[in-house]
């Protein structure tokens, strides 16, 4: 402080500025939903337990799915290798695939997220999506016919 003017001298640095809690002083807020409420479900979990379910489904019914995994990617991936200059899905995007076993891993179907989201108007149109997707890979994977697999396969 200067002793003649009774003003401080400048500061070297930014201002110093009163940190507060939030702009009330209340402190953060907490969630919005406490963790068991299904609000605190993200769509990616919502959907990840959609598959779940579907599989114990079928695996109570077909004990031969006890030893395939089931898992959840977000989109395909999708080769770019064309054959004959021709794009060899033709446009279609996959909601679903199976992974043969190789080298100690075991069979997997997958379920597409984002492609089945983007089909389903709702979330019980989105589930019996993920049904029928499923149904079908499971079908493919066993040779079987998806009737065989689910008899109410493609009943509404």
């Amino acid at each position: 402080m200067d002793k003649s003017s009774g003003v401080p001298p400048p500061a070297s640095g930014p201002p110093e500025r009163h940190r507060r809690r939030d702009r009330h002083g209340r402190g953060m807020r907490g969630p919005v939903a406490p963790p068991q409420v299904p609000l605190a479900l993200s769509r990616a979990d919502t959907f990840d337990s959609l598959v779940h379910d579907s599989a114990e489904r079928l695996r109570r019914r077909l004990p031969q799915l006890d030893g395939v995994d089931f898992g959840v990617q977000e989109v395909p991936v999708l080769r770019a290798e064309s054959v004959g200059g021709a794009d060899p899905l033709d446009g279609v995007v996959p909601l679903g695939g199976v992974l043969r076993a190789q080298r100690g891993r075991r069979d997997r179907i997958v379920v597409y997220r984002r492609p089945v989201e983007l089909r389903s108007r709702s979330r019980e149109e989105c589930a019996q999506l993920v049904h029928e997707v499923v149904v079908e890979q499971a079908a493919e994977l066993l040779g079987l016919a998806p009737e065989t697999v689910d008899p109410q396969y493609g009943q509404d």
